[in-house]
């Protein structure tokens, strides 16, 4: 038995829009059997955009029932039932948060019509319901509007049903799903456009992977040390908003790129997520920075911290401890260290005030500002601050795993900056740093990269460290 659903809404985010209208049609996998229909009282105006979308009016929800009064009759008619929708993703989320709220968990198995019509009737131009429809000859009436996409999509499923049947002994078969309507139950969570097999067919091992939409642009750069297992969990998150919905729906293929070890995965992903700039990443997005954090020492001996352009004139006998992308996040930056380690905000260049610091006045500066405290004392501070986001060595090597058994990786770094990774032989000898920067490809250093490779150092890794201080 099937439960075909379709709901209206007042937005596309299940955790901040309610349902305005639910319509469900039951399958017996021969023919619709029976049907709900109601519009509901999202207890909330309707935007103005979504009525003339809709066409569901305040006005005409302001006496319909509210979803607890209806919420016993959805639970029966669906129970039991498969759940089936076009993007089957977002009207099931509407649904199990609006039982969330009630204290109700609202569990069903899902098939989702889009994935299900691509499957049984590849190469059409459009999976969209209206054009999906029209392609097949189906009249839909009362679009957006509950009752009539519901019953479009119910026509639709009917005629998916009768193309993929079993037939037993010589007849038609409606009382076992057929193994195609099985086995996209069983992946309804997977993509439209993603088969089982191409999920099969992954790696288990460490690497860089991406998803590209249907014009074959990279929209998304992950990586992981089991490239399968991370694409999976990808697809089996319960996505909430339409944002990530749409994400979901635009993934039309994958590829990858096999690292050896996590960390040379974690640094190529920065640096192609930086050189392409997926539309769906976000965090590292960012490829130019141009303000520096810089130490530079008084004429009265003590250590001072300051920023700036990292190609300001007055910078050029200075060089950039760390680079961030802006003097925002580099003021903020060192902020952080100064409340951390107990600074003086007035030799971070924090403070401009010719006497002691505000933090002074609070008790929060131990009086460096005004040569209360010794510049031997507060400069261990300053060193413990500087190595908090700076390496123990100045130019080393980290030797990892490679993607086969006879193959190593190599992540080099002189001189406190990163140079790039490569993969060696298993015979290859290094006499010198200089034979180690030759066996990599150079990638560009910043504030990302520095976190993985501080990052790494610090963690519990299996790799040889060779330090050429």
């Amino acid at each position: 038995m099937y439960a075909i659903v379709d709901i209206e809404t007042t937005g596309g985010q299940p955790f901040q829009d309610k349902i305005t209208e639910i319509a469900i049609f039951i399958h017996d996998g021969q023919q619709i059997v029976d049907k709900y229909t109601t519009l509901i009282n999202p207890q909330r105006p309707i935007p103005y955009f979504i009525t003339n979308l809709t066409g569901i009016t305040d006005e005409m929800v302001q006496e319909a029932p509210k979803f607890y009064e209806v919420a016993k009759e959805i639970v029966q008619f669906t129970e039991g039932k498969i759940f089936v929708a076009h993007n089957v993703r977002f009207d099931y989320s509407f649904l199990k948060k609006e039982f969330a709220d009630l204290g109700y968990t609202f569990q069903r198995k899902t098939l989702c019509t889009v994935r299900l019509s691509r499957s049984l009737i590849p190469g059409l131009p459009s999976y969209s319901l209206g054009k999906l429809c029209k392609s097949v000859d189906i009249e839909l009436q009362q679009r957006h509007r509950a009752i009539g996409d519901a019953e479009a999509t119910a026509k639709l499923f009917d005629k998916l049903l009768k193309i993929n049947r079993p037939v037993v002994d010589g007849a038609l078969h409606a009382a076992e799903p057929s193994q195609e309507l099985a086995k996209e139950i069983k992946t309804s969570l997977l993509p439209p456009n993603i088969k089982k097999e191409q999920v099969d067919a992954l790696p288990t091992a460490p690497g860089v992977y991406y998803f590209h939409n249907e014009q074959g642009e990279v929209i998304y750069v992950g990586k992981s040390i089991n490239i399968r297992k991370r694409i999976v969990q990808h697809f089996n998150i319960d996505y909430k908003s339409r944002k990530s919905l749409d994400f979901k729906n635009s993934i039309a293929d994958i590829s990858f790129e096999l690292m050896g070890n996590e960390l040379v995965a974690l640094l190529f992903e920065s640096a192609e997520i930086k050189r392409m700039k997926p539309f769906y990443n976000r965090q590292q997005r960012r490829s130019v920075f141009n303000t520096g954090i810089f130490m530079y020492e008084d004429s009265n001996g003590y250590k001072r911290l300051t920023f700036g352009s990292v190609n300001k004139a007055e910078n050029v006998n200075l060089t950039p401890i760390i680079a961030l992308s802006n003097p925002f996040k580099a003021k903020g930056f060192l902020f952080h260290k100064v409340a951390k380690f107990n600074l003086c905000q007035k030799l971070c260049d924090l403070y401009k005030t010719n006497g002691a610091c505000f933090d002074f006045q609070v008790h929060q500066c131990q009086g460096a500002c005004i040569g209360q405290e010794s510049p031997e004392s507060y400069n261990a501070r300053v060193d413990e601050a500087i190595e908090s986001f700076t390496y123990e060595h100045n130019s080393f090597v980290i030797v990892g795993k490679g993607r086969h058994d006879n193959e190593k990786t190599v992540v080099v770094v002189d001189n406190g900056m990163y140079l790039g990774f490569g993969f060696v032989d298993e015979t290859f000898s290094a006499q010198n740093l200089e034979d180690f920067k030759g066996a990599v490809t150079r990638y560009k250093d910043n504030k990302d990269i520095q976190q993985i490779i501080r990052g790494h150092i610090r963690s519990k890794h299996k790799d040889k460290v060779i330090v050429f201080d």
